[in-house]
């Protein structure tokens, strides 16, 4: 890494939660570790599917710094749609520690907020939270 000065950001979506670092003066490199593998990886190698490298990026796009940074991610839990937005959050928040003139052009586009929406439990006598057996006359 480029130095030992860093900004952190907690991100968290459905069930996933990144704690990302961002550190100045990098070359735009993302650098990803989850809880089941013991050394990083590269984001494009992490998330391989088209478009999320494209959210992925979309804070840094939005404030136009896509290459000032390095970054570090250690992300645990859920899938893939929310260990990648969990990271987006957290690399909106750590962007708002550096420079918190950032904020109306990350809320501007929604960055900063928290998506709330996780899964509902399962209620007794239906088959998932809200799907009921098939009625049967006889």
């Amino acid at each position: 890494m480029a130095s030992t000065q860093y900004y952190e950001g907690i991100g968290r979506r459905k069930s996933a939660t990144a704690r990302v670092r961002l550190f100045p003066g990098g070359t735009g490199r993302i650098m990803i570790k989850s809880q089941h593998s013991e050394e990083y990886r590269d984001a494009e190698d992490y998330f391989s599917r088209p478009n999320d490298m494209y959210n992925l990026m979309l804070p840094l796009t939005t404030v136009g710094q896509e290459r000032a940074y390095d970054i570090t991610v250690h992300v645990e839990g859920g899938g893939v749609t929310g260990q990648r937005d969990a990271v987006r959050l957290g690399i909106a928040r750590a962007l708002l520690k550096l420079d918190a003139d950032m904020r109306s052009a990350l809320k501007s586009k929604g960055l900063l907020t928290r998506d709330a929406r996780v899964k509902e439990r399962k209620k007794p006598g239906l088959k998932r939270a809200r799907k009921a057996p098939t009625y049967t006359k006889r």
